[in-house]
Order: structure tokens, then C-alpha cells, then sequence
């Protein structure tokens, strides 16, 4: 028995003005979001795997400057990067997963090769840094990472001394761009797979990890039940256990995809002011892309059907 294929991603959710987000503006966003799960949907009905098209996906948005991951990443206190990145495989329960690379020009390729490895699920720092090289994935310095926009972002968060996540308080504008980007698949044989990347939050302090390349946090896939990626305040979604808890509510509870997701991002969530939203496809091919925020990044595209792209409700 075969599936209809069904890819999702985000690019970050967060308070994205709508009256302030002109058409022009707007469009770059929808035409990358439009290319990237194009591309991903065309891999899934060539039958590439579940895994394969999250990672295609997730290393596209990583090499766009308009997401916060990889290439235009925004920065740490001390003006430097510091990356996320994790991947899970729903059919084998198998992770992997690295925290605050520094040098990887595609942290989600490096979360995956800690997955295939498979003696550990998180390498973190220099350590994840060596394990890349050793692997031969693609080496940068650290300025690779940089643009102009998210210096600018660095400097507005120094002067008004605070923790910013990317997408708080910003209008749909140059400079003002949105957080962690990730993507979830059901594949031709009825496998699932999540992947999620992120540079962070701006001005964050040195060495802090959020809730992407932690499995169950910000990233989750079991074929029993459904992959998750999130995105947003990543210590409440680590509180909260966000990725992990829908798929345990559909697991445990007999909750449909939709019944969990909502549950999970507006009410859990809210109740520890937790701010953003996540993406899920269940081994039905239901899809769901709740947020608690103004707006959130994200396209969808089920079979050989013309994908979706949205940034508002």
C-alpha cells in the first residue's frame, strides 16, 4: 500500500504585521517558501524517503538569507553564531542533532550524519563542529553566516539591552526577519520525518540552546503517530516537552492530529506564555500548522497537487 506524499515547512512564527506587510514586501518570502517545498514535493513523488525530503527542504532554507538558519543567521551577545539542528526518522525512532556549530555551512546536514553515525543523538559546541569536518560536510567561516540585516538586529537589541527572538515585534520589512525554519514529510511508503534549523534568538547569550536540536522540544517523528517541527519561544516549547506531546496525546489519548496540535499550541503552550507555533503531518497525511501569533512562515503541498504557501491566518 502506497501513500500520497505530503510535505510541510516553516520559516518562523511570530508577530508578523499584517497591516504593515505590503504585498512587495511579502512576496520574496512566499516566492522562497513556493520554491522550497516545490522542490521537496517533486523529490517525495520521485519516491525519495520521508528523511530525504525534510533535509532537502531544511538545507534550502538554510542557504536563504531571508530565514534565520544558516546563511543569515542572526547573533549571539558577543556578535559571533552559534546553530541548531536536528532530524528524526518516525519509522526507526532514530535522531541526530547538533547545538551551537559554529563553522557547518548546513547544520541540518550534520545533524544527520550524528543520526547515522549512531552512537550519540547530540553533539554540542567544538565537539559537533569536529564531527562535522571528520565527516567531510562543507566547512565555512563563521562570516559566511552574517548579513548586514541581522548586525543591524544585533545592534537594536544592544541599545535597548534586551533577548529578542527573531520575530518579536516586527514588521513584514528588510531586517525584521523570522525565526527557526523546519519541515515534516509522509513519504510513499508511509514514513514519516521531521528536521528543524535555527541560528536562535538574537542577542542571546553565549552558549544557550533552545528547543530545536533537542528531540521531543522542537523536533519529533514517530510513524505511529505524526512529525513535528516548532518554532518560537524555545524555553516554553522545552518546558512543555511541545514535539513529543502531540504525538503522545494522538499515541496515548486517541486525539486526532488536529485536536493535539491545538491543544499543544493554544493552550499548553499559552499557559507558560509560550509564543509561536510547529507544523505536523500525522501517517494519515492530515496536516496541521498551528500558531498563537500574528503569523508563521509556511507551505504545504499534498501529492502532485499545487503547493500552498501562507504567512497570516
Amino acid at each position: 500500500m502506497t501513500s500520497t506524499p505530503v510535505i510541510a515547512i516553516h520559516g518562523g512564527a511570530g508577530t508578523i504585521a499584517a497591516a504593515s506587510a505590503d504585498p512587495t514586501s511579502a512576496q520574496p518570502y512566499r516566492d522562497a517558501l513556493h520554491a522550497i517545498v516545490s522542490a521537496a514535493q517533486a523529490a517525495l513523488l520521485r519516491g525519495a524517503s520521508a528523511l530525504d525530503a525534510v533535509c532537502l527542504a531544511v538545507e534550502m532554507l538554510e542557504d536563504c538569507p531571508l530565514f534565520n538558519a544558516g546563511h543569515g543567521a542572526v547573533f549571539t551577545h558577543d556578535e559571533t553564531h552559534e546553530l541548531d539542528a536536528a532530524v528524526m526518522d518516525g519509522a526507526s525512532l532514530r535522531a541526530g542533532a547538533v547545538a551551537g556549530t559554529t563553522r557547518v555551512r548546513r547544520p541540518v546536514r550534520a545533524a544527520r550524519a550524528v543520526m547515522e553515525e549512531g552512537a550519540h543523538v547530540l553533539l554540542a559546541g567544538a565537539g559537533a563542529d569536529a564531527f562535522a569536518r571528520e565527516r567531510g560536510l562543507e566547512m565555512v567561516d563563521p562570516s559566511y553566516f552574517s548579513t548586514d540585516a541581522r548586525r543591524k538586529q544585533l545592534h537594536q537589541a544592544l541599545a535597548a539591552n534586551r533577548v529578542a527572538l527573531d520575530h518579536d515585534g516586527a514588521p513584514l520589512v528588510e531586517g525584521s526577519k523570522f525565526g527557526t525554519v523546519g519541515a515534516v514529510a509522509l513519504d510513499l511508503h508511509g514514513h514519516l520525518a521531521a528536521a528543524t534549523s535555527t541560528g536562535g534568538m538574537t542577542n542571546k547569550r553565549v552558549g544557550r540552546v533552545g528547543d530545536t536540536p533537542l528531540i521531543g522540544a522542537g523536533t519529533y517523528a514517530d510513524d505511529r503517530s505524526a512529525a513535528v517541527s516548532c518554532t518560537g519561544s524555545g524555553e516554553m516549547f522545552m518546558r512543555a516537552v511541545a514535539a513529543y506531546d502531540v504525538c503522545a496525546r494522538m499515541h496515548y489519548a486517541g486525539q486526532s492530529l488536529q485536536q493535539a496540535t491545538e491543544a499543544v499550541v493554544m493552550q499548553t503552550l499559552p499557559a507558560i506564555d509560550g509564543r509561536g507555533g510547529l507544523i505536523a503531518v500525522d501517517r494519515l497525511g492530515n496536516v496541521c500548522l498551528p500558531f498563537n501569533t500574528e503569523g508563521m512562515y509556511r507551505a504545504h503541498a499534498r501529492g502532485a497537487e499545487l503547493p500552498h504557501t501562507a504567512i497570516h491566518r
